[in-house]
């Protein structure tokens, strides 16, 4: 029975991913999947029965990731370290826990990582960044950079990402208050600039705000191309899912806006409907796959892996290049040039087999 339950799922996430892409200037079907992907050949395992994974990041021979439950894991020399580096009390709830992980640039000197994570205080809900300093693979230190981030059980955003510009980017959602997306005093709904100590730069958009760019309602993934431009992933409320093109200072819409169509804000790049409810995207910058200057997007309710390809700032095609592994919650290109994905299917909405959630390595 539960082979069946299974199969039903997979082929209801197939159908499900062929999705409507639309832009302002192109309307595209995306083609439906002919036939699975996975192969020993092409993904190799890296990890099994994780628990509600979200976020990964590398330094060296070293993946770290985190499970909404609460902990931080680590992955040394290949080798799931049993003790995690950290098990955080938090609260997870459907759209919040622990969350979004990234690596200090300058992480082999500083071992400083950052975690985004939801908590519980009396009755309301939270959201925060700690800035941790790891100690062979455990924590030796914490230190809260940035707190009180609106916090639901829906809608939490928390993606964290380092530019280029080697400050601290991340996205909150609107925690289900369509209002604060709009409000420049509130954190939700927005693109944070921080630098690494969790002060504010001084060349932020709005003198003394934290705000890179706002009217935003539930950021899921970051991303720089080789030019220095970034992308955000984004899901919409049950369509509508969005890639921006996110320019310091700008209001992408939310709630008056889904997409396009007011010259009040700014358009998204590609707009989905109905929704594949996107989660990581990472810019691919090896030679180690056929994916040169291309942004790669996880996708939980699309089941898919997809490549979108881009050029002077704009989405020029896509297709889907990893089917049949049922939820995908986030990519990120390894130090080895290859794409390492987390699959998503223990959060509650997917159907997990006796080995998921998994950490998988595309090589081919």
């Amino acid at each position: 029975m539960d082979k069946k339950i299974r199969i039903i799922g997979i082929l209801a996430a197939i159908a499900a991913s062929i999705i409507i892409l639309t832009s302002p200037s192109n309307s595209v079907v995306i083609p439906k999947p002919t036939a699975s992907s996975i192969g020993t050949d092409a993904v190799q395992i890296v990890a099994t029965n994780l628990q509600k994974p979200w976020s990964l990041d590398f330094t060296n021979d070293k993946i770290f990731f985190t499970e909404k439950i609460g902990q931080i894991r680590v992955i040394d020399k290949g080798v799931l370290v049993a003790e995690p580096v950290a098990d955080l009390k938090v609260a997870d709830v459907t759209d919040g826990g622990l969350l979004g992980l990234v690596l200090d640039p300058n992480f082999v000197q500083n071992h400083y990582l950052y975690v985004f994570y939801t908590y519980q205080d009396g009755d309301k809900l939270w959201n925060k960044v700690l800035r941790i300093t790891e100690l062979n693979n455990r924590l030796s230190d914490a230190q809260v950079i940035l707190d009180k981030i609106p916090g639901a059980e829906f809608d939490d955003g928390g993606v964290i990402k380092f530019g280029p510009d080697k400050k601290l980017y991340v996205g909150t959602g609107d925690a289900t208050n369509d209002t604060a997306s709009q409000d420049l005093k509130s954190l939700a709904g927005k693109i944070l600039r921080l630098n690494n100590d969790g002060s504010i730069p001084s060349d932020n958009p709005i003198t003394g705000s934290p705000v890179f760019s706002y009217g935003h309602r539930d950021p899921q993934g970051l991303t720089w191309d080789n030019r220095g431009n970034l992308y955000e992933s984004e899901q919409g409320p049950t369509k509508n899912d969005e890639i921006n093109l996110i320019k310091s200072g700008q209001n992408y819409g939310w709630p008056a806006q889904e997409c396009s169509g007011s010259k009040e804000y700014t358009d998204a790049l590609i707009c989905y409907n109905p929704s594949l409810e996107p989660g990581g995207i990472t810019y691919y910058s090896s030679n180690k796959l056929d994916l040169g200057n291309s942004l790669v997007m996880a996708t939980l309710r699309g089941t898919n892996l997809y490549q979108l390809t881009i050029g002077n700032g704009t989405i020029t095609s896509q297709k889907i290049i990893l089917d049949g592994l049922g939820r995908i919650r986030d990519v990120n290109m390894g130090p080895d040039g290859y794409l390492y994905i987390l699959t998503g299917n223990t959060d509650g909405r997917g159907f997990p087999d006796k080995t998921d959630d998994k950490l998988l390595r595309i090589v081919k």
